[in-house]
Protein backbone atom coordinates (compact mmCIF):
# COMPACT_ATOMS: atom_id res chain seq x y z
CA UNK A 1 0.00 0.00 0.00
CA UNK A 2 1.03 3.09 -0.66
CA UNK A 3 0.58 7.03 0.16
CA UNK A 4 0.37 9.98 -1.75
CA UNK A 5 0.32 13.57 -1.17
CA UNK A 6 -0.44 16.46 -3.56
CA UNK A 7 1.54 19.65 -3.12
CA UNK A 8 -2.08 21.29 -2.28
CA UNK A 9 -1.86 18.95 1.03
CA UNK A 10 1.49 19.10 2.02
CA UNK A 11 0.96 22.90 2.06
CA UNK A 12 -2.38 22.35 4.04
CA UNK A 13 -0.18 20.47 6.65
CA UNK A 14 2.39 23.33 6.86
CA UNK A 15 -0.49 25.84 7.65
CA UNK A 16 -2.96 24.05 9.64
CA UNK A 17 -0.59 21.72 11.37
CA UNK A 18 2.99 23.30 11.10
CA UNK A 19 4.36 20.43 10.66
CA UNK A 20 8.19 20.25 10.41
CA UNK A 21 11.12 17.57 9.79
CA UNK A 22 10.84 15.12 12.39
CA UNK A 23 7.20 15.58 12.72
CA UNK A 24 4.85 12.46 12.30
CA UNK A 25 1.16 12.26 11.05
CA UNK A 26 -1.15 9.00 11.29
CA UNK A 27 -4.13 8.45 9.22
CA UNK A 28 -6.11 5.97 11.10
CA UNK A 29 -9.46 4.01 10.67
CA UNK A 30 -11.75 6.15 13.22
CA UNK A 31 -15.28 4.61 14.48
CA UNK A 32 -18.45 6.76 12.96
CA UNK A 33 -19.01 8.22 9.42
CA UNK A 34 -18.84 6.23 6.82
CA UNK A 35 -15.87 5.15 3.79
CA UNK A 36 -16.34 3.63 0.28
CA UNK A 37 -15.58 0.47 2.42
CA UNK A 38 -17.11 0.51 5.79
CA UNK A 39 -20.13 1.73 7.14
CA UNK A 40 -19.72 3.50 10.19
CA UNK A 41 -15.91 4.11 9.92
CA UNK A 42 -14.11 6.77 8.18
CA UNK A 43 -10.67 8.47 7.85
CA UNK A 44 -8.58 10.31 10.75
CA UNK A 45 -5.42 12.18 10.81
CA UNK A 46 -3.64 12.93 14.21
CA UNK A 47 0.10 13.75 15.00
CA UNK A 48 1.07 10.87 17.10
CA UNK A 49 4.14 8.72 16.77
CA UNK A 50 4.20 5.22 15.35
CA UNK A 51 4.40 1.98 16.82
CA UNK A 52 4.66 -0.34 13.87
CA UNK A 53 3.98 1.16 10.14
CA UNK A 54 2.35 -0.88 7.97
CA UNK A 55 2.74 2.21 5.04
CA UNK A 56 4.17 5.10 4.98
CA UNK A 57 5.50 8.51 2.95
CA UNK A 58 8.26 10.63 4.18
CA UNK A 59 8.19 13.87 2.34
CA UNK A 60 10.61 16.94 3.90
CA UNK A 61 11.06 14.97 6.91
CA UNK A 62 7.88 14.48 7.54
CA UNK A 63 6.62 11.05 8.31
CA UNK A 64 2.88 10.39 7.00
CA UNK A 65 2.75 6.95 8.18
CA UNK A 66 -0.88 4.61 8.55
CA UNK A 67 -0.09 1.89 11.37
CA UNK A 68 -0.15 -1.93 10.58
CA UNK A 69 -3.29 -2.28 12.80
CA UNK A 70 -5.26 0.06 10.12
CA UNK A 71 -4.18 -1.66 6.88
CA UNK A 72 -7.70 -3.32 6.73
CA UNK A 73 -9.78 0.18 6.48
CA UNK A 74 -7.96 0.33 2.88
CA UNK A 75 -9.33 -2.30 1.60
CA UNK A 76 -6.22 -3.06 -0.51
CA UNK A 77 -5.87 0.81 -1.99
CA UNK A 78 -3.42 3.18 -1.74
CA UNK A 79 -4.54 6.59 -0.35
CA UNK A 80 -4.12 9.63 -2.17
CA UNK A 81 -4.50 12.62 0.12
CA UNK A 82 -5.74 16.06 -1.40
CA UNK A 83 -7.28 19.59 -0.53
CA UNK A 84 -10.83 20.48 -1.42
CA UNK A 85 -10.48 24.28 -2.63
CA UNK A 86 -13.95 25.23 -1.99
CA UNK A 87 -14.04 23.46 1.97
CA UNK A 88 -10.13 24.09 2.66
CA UNK A 89 -10.23 20.57 4.06
CA UNK A 90 -8.19 17.36 3.48
CA UNK A 91 -9.78 15.02 0.73
CA UNK A 92 -9.45 10.98 0.83
CA UNK A 93 -9.34 8.77 -2.34
CA UNK A 94 -8.36 5.26 -2.46
CA UNK A 95 -7.13 4.15 -5.34
CA UNK A 96 -6.25 0.53 -6.67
Amino acid sequence: MKIALTDEALQWFKQEMEVEPGDTIRFYARYGGSSPFHEGFSLGMTREEPIVIGAEAVIDGVTYYIDEKDLWFFNDHNLHVDVDASLDELQYEYRT
